[in-house]
């Protein structure tokens, strides 16, 4: 059994490598997208993950952005840390208050949920566009659920990402689906790279039809030094953090190692990714 990060690639080759005695990947947190999943399955390699792990420390992060971005934090912090005197108010962009704004989520699973609830608690109205939700869940929520994300994305004044990197979803966010968004309006980031287009959205921020752009992040990580997004300054950027706090990092940790425990005493995992190879596993 292999414990992976989530920067780590695990191919065919590398399984073939171990050998046979390799029964499970075990990755702590949810991504999943560097490893071969049908090479192993072919295997009978057990994929597992521990997705409830990361989803309060980045749902946290995910605000965390938004706030910064709307309120311009990073923005003026800078202004004043290259020794430049406070600005005089007319020299600046205007923040933008987020109470009774509309907050757009595509993607409604455990992060996209429970950054509903803290925005929320903000006064935001949250609409969502999922296709795997209820609308029942949604309704639980205090949610709008949405059939398109052609119509979500015009209503929302902040998008937030919260969907997983698969051929459906790659580059989601693409010229055609930024300029749907309102004029003024903001794009977080905290789920998948590959889920934006980096060149659309430099020019959708270049232009001013969006007014900033907060990125956790990037496609390819890690991205290029000295990236054109680094350079703006109405975006924010971090380093693929997100998840990573004390307590995030503890819990994925300790729910990857409670299913390899399962597994060891025979019993199928609670979150078997490859869940086809079950009765067809290595023991």
């Amino acid at each position: 059994m292999i414990i992976v990060s989530g920067s780590t690639f695990v191919t065919g080759d590398m399984m073939d490598r171990i050998g046979p005695r390799l029964r499970v990947i075990a990755r702590p947190g949810i991504g999943v997208d560097r490893i071969d999943l049908d090479a192993a399955t072919q295997r009978g390699i057990m994929v597992i993950n521990s997705p409830d792990g990361p989803t309060e420390s980045t749902a946290e992060h995910t605000i965390a952005l938004l706030l910064n971005l709307c309120k311009h934090v990073t923005l003026t912090d800078n202004i004043l840390r290259s020794g430049h005197p406070f600005p005089e108010l007319r020299e600046l962009t205007p923040g933008f208050e987020v109470y009774g704004a509309t907050l757009g989520l595509v993607g409604l699973g455990r992060i996209g949920s429970r950054v509903a609830t803290i925005a929320q608690a903000l006064g935001m109205k949250a609409l969502a566009f999922d296709p795997y939700t209820t609308s029942e869940r949604a309704s639980t929520l205090r949610v709008e659920l949405v059939p398109s994300l052609e119509e979500l994305l015009p209503r929302a004044q902040v998008v937030s990402l919260h969907c997983p990197a698969t051929p459906a979803t790659y580059h989601l966010m693409h010229a055609g689906t930024l300029s749907l968004m309102p004029r003024g309006s903001y794009l977080i980031n905290a789920a998948r790279g590959t889920l934006i287009d980096e060149t659309a959205l430099l020019d959708a921020l270049r232009s001013g039809h969006l007014a900033g752009a907060a990125l956790d992040v990037f496609d390819p990580e890690p991205p290029m030094t000295n990236h054109p997004l680094f350079t703006l300054p109405t975006t924010i950027c971090t380093p693929h953090i997100a998840s990573y706090t004390g307590a995030g990092f503890l819990r994925m940790e300790v729910m990857a190692c409670e299913q390899i425990a399962s597994i060891l005493r025979g019993e199928r995992p609670t979150n078997l990714v490859n869940a086809h190879v079950w009765g067809r596993h290595r023991t």
